[in-house]
């Protein structure tokens, strides 16, 4: 999603595209020269790979990119398995025909010479469909590009194809026969392990004699250019708008802010430039893009339905993600864990150093309020409306106001139930009930650069104002001398005066009294010190 390399076209009205193919001429796209530039190298290297990305992620744009950036001497086929008909995969003859058909349609449809080449009613077998392969790739470089391979990814017909190619590619290497000069499939899942996938969901049982093949595509590179859009391609998309429309926008602070929104997510960053260029009256400052951000957090869309789906149908992952988002814990990298591998295909996670983490903030947030939403529907006790009509003051939030209502209203909830209460319940808790607060004129996030297991900053901005609230679990007297230095430098860090350290007791104690809370000063910093036992 709004990516490309660079075209020459006709002037016509452009806007940002989140929908489909994104085509140059129509749409503002970054500039991934670079990107096309490493595949380009593997293509003419001969290589088959896979390029597995998250959903909307550029993979259907990066192959027609591709396909319009090769050189001449290569013939492309690019393919899509999206529409076409199931009965094409029921058996050995429909698929080789299939195959030859899907490949003469797409030079018809292009009105470009070939098709015919594509045409033989004979070929109703595998093994005649190597031949007629071996022949056709002679002398020729033809590069075959297969799109929305998911859909098959669990069909016996196709991983004979694949099984088939392999061969034919081992082959190549000895000098033996001819074939596609490369092959690239994308979709959302690793078909290296499609054989696998296949048996063990018992849509395929082996006969007797028959060779088990583990992975039909085991000759595939792996595919490691980054798809994730850099600070330098999201400027290139966003110059080329302001040719046209002359905003005055400081495009290497907006490029740098919404790469830190999205990581990179292609979909994220042009659904963000989308709502400020129609929703926000093109509102390109820092203002703007958090108004853009309080939009998408709220709206129904495929990608965050995906997000929501995938986490309430795996409990493993739902159980990392709360340990990483809620608890604050950092998850040793470990690709062997199915939790972890499952969350980096889908795009939620992201590799870190030895960690994984949430893959960019606009994900975490949208986590975060799926898990408040929870909380909510689960409380009995809900925020007093009351509260909300005056923490709230002609536009100004009155952030003691609100954390003081709070110690009140949970010591007095939870403070008996010490026993079944957990450490990331506080920090939960807490978030539920500030975000009805805040809810249409605020916007928190959470710094992930400081979230560990015994803090968490969050950032709340309401209007023109910004609160810093760090959260943090009692662990000693040392342990809060060393939290307020901590709130204090971020505080300095972020040219703030004041900030709010909130900490929560679970020391076992018969008597652990009523919140305290009070101003200190530190470091020349002024800090609203509270502490709640639960």
């Amino acid at each position: 999603m709004g990516i490309h390399a660079t075209y020459k076209s006709e002037k016509v009205e452009k806007k940002f595209n989140v929908t489909g193919l994104c085509v140059p001429s129509k749409h503002y796209m970054a500039d991934i020269s670079g990107k096309l530039a490493e595949i380009m190298l593997s293509v003419e290297q001969g290589e088959y790979f896979t390029i597995n990305r998250a959903r909307q992620y550029g993979k259907t744009t990066t192959l027609a990119l591709l396909e319009k950036q090769l050189p001449k001497e290569y013939s492309v086929i690019s393919v899509s398995f999206e529409g076409v008909d199931d009965s094409v995969f029921e058996t050995p003859e429909k698929f080789c025909q299939g195959i030859l058909n899907i490949c003469s349609k797409y030079f018809r449809e292009r009105n470009l010479p070939g098709s015919e080449t594509w045409i033989d009613s004979s070929v109703t077998t595998f093994d005649l469909l190597d031949d007629f392969l071996t022949k056709t790739c002679q002398d020729k470089k033809i590069v075959l590009m297969i799109d929305e391979v998911d859909k098959v990814s669990n069909n016996f017909i196709f991983l004979k194809f694949l099984g088939m190619l392999r061969d034919k590619y081992l082959k190549r290497s000895k000098d033996i026969g001819a074939t596609f000069q490369s092959v690239i499939l994308a979709g959302v899942y690793d078909i290296k392990n499609l054989k696998v996938k296949l048996v063990q969901s018992g849509h395929y049982q082996l006969q007797d004699g028959e060779k088990r093949i583990n992975s039909p595509w085991n000759i595939a590179i792996d595919f490691n250019v980054d798809m994730s859009l850099s600070e330098k391609e999201i400027a290139s998309m966003l110059v080329e708008y302001e040719k046209d429309h002359k905003t005055g926008m400081d495009v290497e602070v907006m490029a740098g802010k919404i790469r830190t929104y999205t990581n990179g997510y292609p979909y994220l960053v042009s659904r963000l430039c989308q709502k400020i260029d129609l929703k926000l009256n093109k509102d390109w400052t820092l203002k703007g893009l958090k108004e853009a951000v309080k939009l998408i957090l709220i709206e129904q869309s495929t990608l965050f339905d995906d997000l929501i789906k995938n986490v309430e149908n795996n409990d493993e992952l739902n159980e990392v993600l709360k340990r990483c988002i809620l608890n604050g814990e950092q998850i040793p990298f470990n690709v062997d864990n199915y939790a972890i591998r499952t969350g980096l295909m889908f795009g939620i996670f992201l590799r870190k150093g030895v960690y994984v983490s949430i893959h960019n903030e606009i994900f975490e947030l949208r986590l975060y309020n799926y898990y408040i939403s929870q909380k909510s529907s689960q409380n009995k006790e809900k925020v007093p409306a009351t509260l909300l009509s005056y923490v709230v003051e002609k536009g100004k939030f009155n952030m003691e106001l609100a954390i003081k209502k709070f110690m009140q209203h949970y010591y007095e909830l939870y403070h008996k139930s010490r026993e079944s209460f957990l450490e990331d319940e506080c920090r939960l808790l807490f978030l539920t009930y500030l975000r009805p607060l805040i809810n249409g004129n605020g916007f928190y996030h959470i710094e992930a650069e400081t979230r560990n297991l015994e803090r968490t900053d969050v950032i709340v901005d309401f209007d023109d104002e910004q609160f810093i609230v760090e959260l943090k679990v009692w662990k000693g007297e040392a342990s809060h001398e060393k939290a307020l230095e901590q709130i204090a430098n971020y505080l300095e860090s972020k040219n703030k005066s004041e900030g709010y350290l909130l900490t929560f007791d679970f020391r076992k104690r018969d008597n652990v009294g009523q919140p305290q809370m009070k101003w200190v000063e530190y470091k020349g910093k002024r800090i609203f010190d509270c502490m709640v036992g639960v």
